[in-house]
């Protein structure tokens, strides 16, 4: 996500996602983690940014077991999307090929 900060304060985007989250912890309107409220103040003014910015879905978006390919050329971000995170898996000893990029990162690598 790439935010125009100026734009952010200047709209009041904080208390707007804040109260969805109010909402949310109180009625229970959505089950998709913290995209939600996000989506609701937006309302469908986004727009898609390159692949080789953010490669999202390495967690399988969300499919128990499925592992995924990077996309094609140079990424500048990985994002394990989903529920399949890279430290689970490897602690569960079945890690998808690109978890491996992950345990450079891992502080607690003696667990694995």
């Amino acid at each position: 996500m790439v935010i125009d900060l100026k734009r952010w304060r200047g709209g009041g985007y904080t208390r707007r996602i804040e109260k969805w989250m109010e909402i949310q912890r109180t009625e229970r309107i959505y089950d998709l983690g913290s995209l939600p409220p996000f989506l609701l103040v937006f309302a469908g003014h986004v727009a898609p940014i390159p692949h080789r910015w953010n490669q999202h879905g390495l967690g399988g978006d969300n499919v128990r077991g499925s592992c995924r390919d990077l996309h094609p050329g140079p990424v500048s971000l990985l994002h394990w999307s989903g529920s399949g995170k890279p430290w689970l898996r490897l602690d569960s000893k079945r890690p998808c090929p690109l978890d491996a990029l992950w345990t450079p990162y891992d502080l607690y690598r003696h667990s694995h």
